[in-house]
């Protein structure tokens, strides 16, 4: 079981701030699961910074609140997805919006340009930028391998959970971390367990 956000935690006021903005593309799931999994992806990478991954994974997608549901099915979820005119957008929004966010928060200037820096291109940029970039990059994918997160994108994709789930076998690969390779590997384990995926 993945260990919710801490209570009383220094991101709370973020939280409550974009809370608003989760409300679309199930980011009030998808966040808060990866969020976790930034916190574990933290533990085993200590040189990175704790404040730019936290806030960077909160941010990330609230992006998509400002993109028709229907557009962001329908044109960020099919062929050449990545590159979709809606997933360039979401992250533009994405940034314009974590600004908005982290300014009301009274966080620093500094601190506001290095999470942009990571919402913008974290899922159409070929590479990472940075240490930081990548727990982020990793975290956002790990919810997919995991009970809720197939359970949710499986619609998306028009599949059924064991199609969407040996989908998830080929994307190991992209996971750019060993500590996030592993915790997809036994997320998925897990998931198949879960949702009897050996009989249906």
């Amino acid at each position: 079981m993945l260990d919710r956000p801490e209570i009383g935690s220094r991101y709370d006021q973020v939280w409550r701030i974009s809370e608003p903005y989760m409300r679309a593309r199930k980011n009030d799931v998808h966040i808060p699961l990866s969020y976790a999994y930034a916190r574990k992806l933290l533990v085993h990478y200590p040189d990175a910074d704790e404040d730019i991954v936290s806030l960077a994974i909160i941010l990330h997608d609230i992006g998509w609140y400002s993109i028709d549901m229907t557009d962001i099915i329908e044109k960020g979820f099919g062929p050449n997805m990545m590159q979709s005119e809606v997933r360039f957008l979401h992250e533009s929004e994405g940034v314009r919006m974590s600004r908005e966010v982290l300014e009301q928060a009274d966080w620093p200037e500094p601190v506001i340009v290095a999470v942009g820096e990571i919402i913008d291109g974290h899922d159409t940029r070929p590479y990472p930028r940075s240490l930081n970039d990548r727990i982020v990059r990793d975290a956002d994918k790990l919810w997919r391998f995991t009970t809720t997160g197939v359970a949710v994108a499986c619609d998306w994709f028009k599949m059924t959970p064991h199609q969407y789930a040996a989908r998830l076998t080929t994307q190991f690969a992209l996971l750019e971390t060993d500590a996030g390779r592993a915790m997809a590997e036994d997320a998925l384990a897990q998931t198949r367990s879960a949702l009897m995926l050996d009989l249906i």
